[in-house]
C-alpha cells in the first residue's frame, strides 16, 4: 500500500510540474512556427463594428514595415479573408488597396440588429 501512495504522489508532483511549466511558459520544443521557416507568415487586422442602418464603415489593415502581402500557396492572389457577422455585404476595397502600401476593407449598410467585420491579411516579412 506505501509504494502504491508514493507512486501517486510521484505521479501528481510529476503532473504538476509538468504543468507549472506549461503555465509559467517554460521553454518548449514544440513551435507554431520555427523562426527559421522562410515560408512563416505574420497576420495583422482591422475591424470595427456598426449598428442598425449605418451606411457604411471602413477600416485600414495596417501595413507592416519590409514586408509584403502573402500569397496564397501556389496562386498569385493575396493571402487575405473576411469575416462578418450581421447582414452587411463586406469587401476589400478596390480604389483605396494598393497591396503595396495600404489596404482598406469595406462593408455596406447594416441592415440588422448589428453588424461586426474583420479583415486579415497575411504578410511575408522574411526579407527583413
Amino acid at each position: 500500500m506505501g509504494t502504491i501512495v508514493r507512486s501517486l504522489a510521484a505521479s501528481r508532483a510529476l503532473w504538476l510540474a509538468g504543468s507549472m511549466a506549461l503555465w509559467f511558459g517554460l521553454p518548449s520544443m514544440a513551435s507554431a512556427q520555427p523562426l527559421e521557416d522562410p515560408h512563416a507568415t505574420t497576420e495583422l487586422t482591422c475591424s470595427f463594428g456598426m449598428a442598425k442602418g449605418e451606411a457604411s464603415q471602413k477600416c485600414q489593415v495596417p501595413f507592416p514595415a519590409g514586408c509584403v502581402v502573402a500569397r496564397i500557396p501556389g496562386t498569385t492572389k493575396p493571402w487575405t479573408s473576411v469575416s462578418k457577422g450581421g447582414k452587411t455585404a463586406c469587401r476589400f476595397h478596390e480604389k483605396e488597396t494598393d497591396w503595396k502600401t495600404r489596404i482598406t476593407g469595406i462593408c455596406g449598410r447594416c441592415t440588422s440588429a448589428q453588424c461586426s467585420a474583420k479583415f486579415h491579411v497575411r504578410f511575408d516579412c522574411s526579407n527583413r
